[in-house]
């Protein structure tokens, strides 16, 4: 596996963030590090997100800092130029899974399906983002669908949060998570950021006695 994925399962959790204000990306990724968690999914759910990857990456260097919601080829060049590791999809989109294929650029993209799987084997990529986790059935459906796949990891995100996360976790199947609950808008837009490292680290925690138990 990819040394950028495998950090991420390592982590086993990354913040999947939308940023309104790409100013607001340092002193983010300042309290993401305080909570002990090196790592952001920057959306591009907002205008932002260009700008939020390239100041985050200059200001917090250690971050290891990629870009979500990548829906174009286009999208994915600027977030690698902006300085983004890896690109992450809502769902499997052969054009750019083979440019990020191409360029060397870690890449997962999102599944719900076994079809959908299939279609990512075939590329030879084996993280996959289960997309949207809880809506599309939860732990049970993952544990359904990705049975059949011994050699699939998978990236649940989607309706995750403090409580669920555990669940997931402790699925063999589940590399890491994604999840938005430590790093609401509400809370970056309101300059909350003692509230994120506070939620981030609580995340963090429970990752460890998840799987040191």
């Amino acid at each position: 596996m990819d040394a950028v994925l495998a950090q991420i399962g390592e982590l086993g959790l990354a913040p999947v963030v939308a940023i309104d204000d790409a100013d607001d990306a340092p002193a983010l990724g300042q309290a993401l590090l305080a909570g002990g968690l090196p790592c952001a999914e920057i959306t591009f759910r907002t205008a932002a997100a260009t700008d939020a990857i390239r100041l985050l990456t200059a200001e917090c260097p250690e971050m290891l800092v990629g870009a979500g919601t990548v829906l174009t080829v286009a999208q994915a060049e600027t977030a690698v130029a902006a300085g983004a590791r890896f690109i992450v999809t809502p769902g499997f989109d052969a054009a750019v899974v083979d440019w990020c294929l191409a360029q060397n650029v870690p890449v997962t993209p999102g599944v719900m399906t076994p079809t959908e799987i299939n279609m990512a084997l075939n590329k030879g990529l084996t993280l996959l983002k289960f997309f949207p986790a809880e809506a599309a059935g939860g732990v049970k459906a993952l544990q359904a669908i990705g049975g059949p796949y011994r050699g699939v990891k998978f990236m649940p995100t989607g309706g995750i949060t403090a409580v669920n996360l555990p669940d997931y976790l402790r699925l063999p199947m589940v590399h890491a998570c994604g999840g938005s609950w430590m790093v609401a808008p509400s809370l970056i837009n309101g300059g909350q950021f003692a509230q994120i490292t506070r939620l981030t680290a609580e995340a963090v925690a429970i990752v460890r006695q998840i799987r040191s138990g």
